[in-house]
């Protein structure tokens, strides 16, 4: 599901379920959420980098269990994935996503929470949740790309592909290995630069869990949410 392995101060997340496109279901979520939150509290380490094995990097949420759910289901789980998300962007460290393949949904929006975001010449990102109705990760996605781009983006469900990504700066480098070298000043100083330099204005991230919060209260998540799977099905 997720592995992680340490060298010279850079602590490598694997996403390890490409069976199903490495989707976030609420394990997954979970082990990411204390795996990103333990990093950022270790001063031995300047780096987090994010990959994924197989052909995608995270192609979204998981909607196996989507039949058997609630909508309580899916707020809890969206909000849990924005507190993963937030933890990402606020990281003291050093973030870095290699992404392959599909970064869709909250995949994408993972990717964009990086500080550093590389794409793989195939690779292809998409931001579809205000197709069901969700607010989730839009301010970021609008610190990464502009404001205008990330609204036509969200609002469209349009796909950029590698290139098209690292035009509109989603994407920092196309490749395939990142080179992870440490910070030439000392850790401590880095991270404090770092947390410095982010530049959010005050109660932002309290402004995107409640506009998340907002979205995804509104009666009948759940339905959206399989309107919007069938009409992707359909699509095919």
């Amino acid at each position: 599901m997720l592995r992680a392995e340490r060298s010279a101060g850079v602590l490598t997340l694997t996403l390890a379920r490409p069976e199903r496109g490495h989707a976030l279901a609420s394990d997954l979520v979970e082990a990411l959420l204390a795996a990103v939150q333990g990093a950022s509290a270790e001063s031995t380490l300047h780096t987090l980098l994010l990959r994924a094995e197989g052909r995608h990097f995270c192609t979204g949420l998981d909607l196996s269990d989507l039949e058997s759910s609630r909508d309580a289901d899916w707020l809890q789980r969206l909000v849990r994935i924005e507190t993963l998300l937030q933890a990402l962007w606020q990281s003291p460290l050093t973030t870095v996503a290699l992404a392959q393949g599909r970064a869709w949904g909250a995949g994408a929006d993972l990717f964009a929470a990086c500080e550093i975001r590389i794409a793989a010449p195939d690779a292809s990102f998409r931001f579809p949740g205000a197709q069901f109705g969700i607010v989730l990760g839009t301010r970021r996605l609008a610190a990464r790309i502009g404001t205008d781009a990330a609204r036509a983006l969200v609002i469209g469900g349009g796909t950029l592909d590698a290139a098209a990504a690292r035009a509109a700066g989603l994407v920092t480098a196309i490749g395939t290995e990142p080179v992870l070298t440490p910070p030439v000043i000392d850790a401590a100083t880095a991270r404090a630069v770092r947390t410095a330099s982010r530049g959010d204005p005050p109660g932002a991230a309290d402004a995107d869990l409640a506009a998340l919060v907002r979205s995804a209260a509104e009666p009948g998540l759940k339905t959206r949410i399989q309107a919007y799977r069938e009409r992707q099905l359909a699509a095919r």
